[in-house]
C-alpha cells in the first residue's frame, strides 16, 4: 500500500472506536428508556440509520483503500478518490445524527442533506475508482 492509503486507512482505523461507542449510546438508550429516543420513531430510526451507516461505510473505505493504488488513475485523482470515498462514513452520519439532535425533533431539520452530499461523494469516489480500475 502506498503511504497515502496507509495514512488514509489509519485515520479510518481510529474512527472504529467512535462507532463502537455509537452502538453502546444507542444501547443505553433502550435499557434506560431514554425520553426522546423510544418515544420518538423519526429520530430513532434516524440515529440508527447513522450508526449503521457509519459502521457500513467505514469498511468499505478501509477495503476500497486496497483498490485506490491499484487503479490507473494519476496521482491527483487518487488522492481525489481517497478524499471522497473517506468522506462519506463522515458526512452521511452526520447529516443522520445533526438532523434531530434534539430529543423533541419529530422532522429532520436542513442538516440532513449532509447524508444526500455524502452519498454524492461515495458515487463519485467509487464510479472514478471503478473506471480507474477498468
Amino acid at each position: 500500500m502506498s503511504p497515502s492509503s496507509l495514512s488514509t486507512a489509519g485515520v479510518l482505523l481510529i474512527t472504529v472506536p467512535t462507532v463502537a461507542f455509537g452502538g453502546v449510546s444507542l444501547l443505553s438508550f433502550l435499557m434506560r428508556n431514554t425520553p426522546g429516543y423510544l418515544d420518538n420513531p423519526v429520530r430513532r430510526g434516524l440515529w440508527r440509520a447513522g450508526h449503521a451507516h457509519a459502521g457500513v461505510l467505514v469498511l468499505f473505505a478501509l477495503v476500497a483503500m486496497v483498490y485506490v493504488d491499484q487503479a490507473d488513475l494519476s496521482a491527483g485523482l487518487k488522492d481525489m478518490v481517497r478524499l471522497l470515498i473517506v468522506a462519506a462514513p463522515i458526512l452521511m452520519p452526520l447529516g443522520f445524527f445533526l438532523s434531530v439532535v434534539r430529543p423533541t425533533d419529530t422532522r429532520p431539520n436542513r442538516l440532513i442533506w449532509l447524508t444526500t452530499l455524502g452519498g454524492a461523494c461515495l458515487a463519485a469516489g467509487t464510479l472514478t475508482l471503478g473506471i480507474g480500475l477498468i
